[in-house]
């Protein structure tokens, strides 16, 4: 009979799946991802934080020797698996085959100690075969690979904990810093530096309607040339708005209407005539940053989405293992994908050998294979229908019809290009002027069939698909129409992410497991914001860069991030060692003079945090990135009106002094529209004093309606003998303006009900508190004693009466903001629980719930497209974390470094002798 025998994986997902191809002798169980990390030292006991872990949970002095603890939230789960390994015979490390998830495999062995074989079992495809197969051809866990991902997590703290205090003293508590994050952050600010710097350029040109014959052969050429010099377009200016050089000629308004008119009434004929060959050829298959590219084209996922959306059609058997930078396909995958388009798009559309694609962007690994649809024989798109939804569904087909796409033959066709002169009437702002036009036809669609790659810019006019009638040289034309048309050259596009992920790869930084969570990072770090698709660097991120390059270059040059990379695959082949490399990295390496990390932060000298923070945008006003904000700073002569120049106290303005004014920037102000212009319009209502809309009956102070940074608001004005000092001093009474308030038009009677706010709606009869209607963070509100009760409505604050609050407080509390509000979404019933999960409003933000359990929506899921997968995903995710606990000791677990390599070669060794 058998032995039992246990598989772990990461996920429930993976585990559910998996467990459906194995037999009734295999228990499939998930870990829910790591489950020992380094602590933080606060997380440390008393007795270790005091030695030689307690700066890093590393022993920098010890060959790097980690100090590891499981987690609190996975002990519960660490017991279940030791429970289960009591009665299994053998142990399945299934864990994803990449360098996280041997790390994971080789913590599960180092604190399950298991006493039975252990086998490493490794697939990149969920399928009945190949997790068979997978079964019966194990392997040792790969140490090398444990190295790197071990290294690459030390290199990680190190980076964080060292450099990350002087970001908090220098610019802002609470800031960080890493090794890949930091980068990203720089190429977004230095994107956002060239726009600020451009200069625009505005120049003309003239497009015209002509034909040999009637309107069917109309075509559209352009104005490429006058006397005999080019007309420049936008790719001939400098960032300075300048021309590049002498070759080409800038057209203004003037002179390109008077071209266009000449133009209607000229002879135009045909002077050069040329066809070429046109071959375009199909798209490798995806890798994880291709994906990530594509599916923000053409499904506005962004990275993350992407990636949660593939990791489940991974884990259910739909497509590859989804992170991985290998264009290969198998030869079982060629072969299929060569059938299947065969059968759906006809023999000729398949060349006579497969298509294999090799690597060629910096630092391609070649690990896996390349994202496909799962399985020897594809699904297609319409057999998967009635089990993929939503997001799933659309990022399937979009992998399907790519791998099929890559075994199709080329498109081919024509491109034709023609010449035409035209000599123009006396008068004319030019006597000889030449116009272009191009047409391309595609004969045979070949790959175009399946599948066309997204572009980030648009497509040109040039290459889009055109006909241009039979045309010979000297045929004369009939201009229809001519137009002149304005431009204006236009700065570097920001960075999306799809076109950010593509220029980390090209450079070498990051690795597909690290794009999407890179983005999210710098997102979630307030150093990059989204306006639309573009990625828009906050001022703070520009004063972090600020720093990192000043005095923190290297850990920030983009050669050196990227040979960063290169030496952790370098590891993970096993032609580095990890302590060496981490010797090198953080104390120095006096063969070639290099600093390390260590001497890099102990001799940064004197940093002027007032200079690093301050972003000069010219004509003497400067953003300064300060403790509650960014704000715009202009030194101006004291005592006079920066605004009208007038003198407004002639003491201050004969001392010849100066004073700083100063305005808080709205988040709603990219960097790079922050003009000296807008920063003064921003001075200038800040230093207005507001609008008085009268004196307080009783007070007989001014009471102003102004614009804040959080909105509109009505205050007093507290006169300066009034005011008084210290402990004493007087707070000026203040209130927001209702949502449905204009602050143009608000009158001193609405302003004085404001500020009465708190307002005594009456006692309770039976307690004898007093109820007040209050204005809150998270709306209006009813308050007696410790009891809040929600309104419906702003207005309320001032209408509700002591019987309509006493009725609200006699009705059963709601937990929440008010009664229960319609659920936003319903998603279906959870495959677990079997309860129905709906989509709500809580006072935190939308979550889902079966009624059960709570699971908040992350950051990028919108509530009202979220997928039904996507809310069970999120319900498993927070079942398998189980209750937040309040206080939680770790199980600690150390490794002295000496042993370290020993023990993991023990590992494999004992591992090997098992299996």
């Amino acid at each position: 009979m058998a032995g039992r025998k246990l598989v772990i994986v990461e996920s429930p997902a993976k585990a559910k799946t998996i467990a459906g191809y194995l037999g009734s002798d295999w228990d499939v169980e998930a870990s829910v991802g790591h489950i020992r990390d380094i602590p933080t030292p606060s997380e440390m006991p008393a007795e270790v934080k005091k030695g030689p872990f307690g700066k890093f949970g590393v022993n920098i002095d010890d060959d790097f020797d980690p100090y590891y603890v499981v987690d609190a939230d996975k002990k519960k789960k660490v017991r279940e698996l030791k429970s289960l390994l009591k009665e299994a015979d053998e142990l399945y490390l299934a864990t994803d085959e990449d360098r996280e998830g041997e790390a994971i495999a080789w913590h599960l062995f180092e604190t399950l100690k298991p006493k039975v074989p252990v086998k490493r079992m490794v697939f990149h495809e969920i399928t009945r075969e190949a997790i068979q197969r997978a079964a019966n051809q194990t392997r040792d866990i790969n140490v090398a690979l444990v190295d790197a991902q071990e290294t690459r997590r030390i290199l990680d703290r190190l980076y964080g904990y060292e450099v990350s205090p002087v970001l908090w003293r220098k610019v802002k508590a609470g800031l960080s810093a890493g090794r890949v994050q930091s980068v990203a952050t720089r190429m977004v600010v230095e994107r956002e530096r060239e726009r600020m710097a451009f200069v625009r350029a505005s120049y003309w040109d003239v497009d015209a309607d002509v034909t040999p014959a009637g309107d069917e052969d109309l075509f559209t050429a352009r104005l490429t040339g006058v006397d005999g010099k080019k007309v420049a377009t936008g790719r001939d200016f400098a960032d300075d708005g300048t021309l590049k050089g002498d070759k080409a000629v800038q057209l203004d308004e003037g002179r390109a209407s008077g071209i266009a008119q000449a133009l209607r009434s000229a002879q135009v004929s045909v002077a050069e005539v040329s066809e070429k060959p046109y071959t375009r050829r199909p798209s490798a298959p995806f890798t994880t940053s291709t994906l990530q590219q594509e599916a923000s084209r053409k499904l506005r996922l962004n990275s993350r989405n992407a990636m949660r959306v593939a990791q489940r059609l991974y884990e259910n058997g739909y497509i590859t293992y989804m992170r991985t930078d290998s264009t290969a396909l198998s030869d079982t995958a060629l072969t299929a994908a060569r059938q299947q388009a065969r059968d759906m798009y006809g023999a000729e559309s398949v060349p006579d050998a497969p298509r294999r694609y090799e690597k060629k962007v910096k630092s391609a690994q070649e690990a896996h294979e390349a994202i496909r649809p799962a399985g020897d024989r594809f699904r297609t798109p319409a057999q998967v229908r009635g089990e993929l939804r939503g997001d799933e569904y659309a990022l399937y087909e979009l992998v399907w019809m790519r791998t099929v796409a890559s075994q199709m033959a080329d498109a081919r066709g024509s491109t034709a290009s023609v010449r035409l002169a035209a000599t123009l009437a006396d008068g004319a702002p030019a006597r000889e002027v030449e116009l272009s036009a191009s047409g391309t036809v595609i004969t045979f669609r070949g790959f175009l069939a399946a599948y066309e790659e997204g572009r980030d810019a648009p497509r040109a006019r040039d290459d889009e698909e055109r006909r241009l009638p039979k045309l010979g040289v000297g045929r004369a034309l009939t201009v229809r129409r001519a137009d002149a048309n304005g431009h204006e050259t236009s700065p570097p596009a920001r960075y999306t992410e799809a076109t950010l992920v593509k220029a980390m790869e090209e450079r070498g930084i990051g690795r597909p497991s690290t794009y999407a969570s890179t983005i999210g990072t710098i997102q979630d770090r307030g150093y990059v914001s989204s306006k639309g698709s573009a990625l828009v660097p906050s001022w703070l991120a520009f004063a972090v860069t600020r720093l990192m390059e000043a005095h923190f270059g290297r850990l920030v040059d983009y050669d050196f991030t990227a040979s960063m990379e290169e030496d952790l695959d370098a590891i993970a082949r096993g032609d580095q060692h990890r302590v060496a490399w981490l010797k090198r990295f953080y104390f120095g390496d006096e063969a070639s003079s290099a600093e390390g990390l260590r001497d890099l932060v102990e001799d940064l000298g004197d940093i002027d945090a007032r200079a690093i923070s301050t972003i000069d945008i010219g004509d003497g006003v400067v953003v300064r990135v300060g403790r509650y904000g960014p704000y715009v700073e202009e030194v101006v002569p004291a005592g006079i009106d920066p605004k009208t120049g007038e003198v407004t106290d002639e003491k201050a303005a004969a001392s010849g002094e100066t004073q700083p004014r100063r305005a808080s920037i709205t988040d709603d102000v990219p960097p790079d529209e922050l003009t000296p212009a807008m920063a003064r319009e921003l001075l200038d209502q800040a230093a207005d004093d507001g609008r008085v809309l009268g004196r307080h009956p009783e007070t007989g102070r001014d009471i102003v309606a102004k614009a804040g940074r959080y909105g509109p608001y009505v205050t007093e004005v507290i006169p300066e003998e009034e005011q008084g000092k210290g402990k004493n001093k007087v707070k000026p009474r203040t209130a927001s303006l209702f949502t449905d308030m204009d602050l143009a038009t608000v009158e001193l009677d609405t302003a004085l009900r404001l500020l009465s706010l708190p307002r005594v709606v009456g006692t309770d009869p039976e307690s004898g508190d007093d109820i007040t209607a209050q204005n809150g963070r998270y709306g209006p509100y009813l308050k007696k004693g410790t009891d809040s009760r929600s309104l419906t409505s702003e207005q309320q604050l001032f209408d509700i009466t002591l019987e309509e609050a006493l009725a609200i407080y006699a009705q059963p509390k709601q937990r929440g903001r008010a009664a229960a509000k319609p659920p936003l979404a319903e998603l279906g019933t959870d495959p677990v629980s079997g309860k129905p999960v709906v989509v709500k409003d809580g006072r935190f933000g939308p979550y889902v719930t079966d009624g059960e359990t709570n699971a908040t929506l992350r950051k990028d899921d919108d509530p009202e497209k979220i997928s039904p997968e996507r809310g069970y995903e999120l319900l498993a995710d927070k079942r398998a974390k189980g209750p937040a606990k309040k206080t939680a000791r770790k199980r600690t677990t150390k490794k002295t470094g000496a042993k370290k390599t020993a023990a993991k070669k023990s590992t494999a060794t004992k591992a090997a002798k098992r299996s």
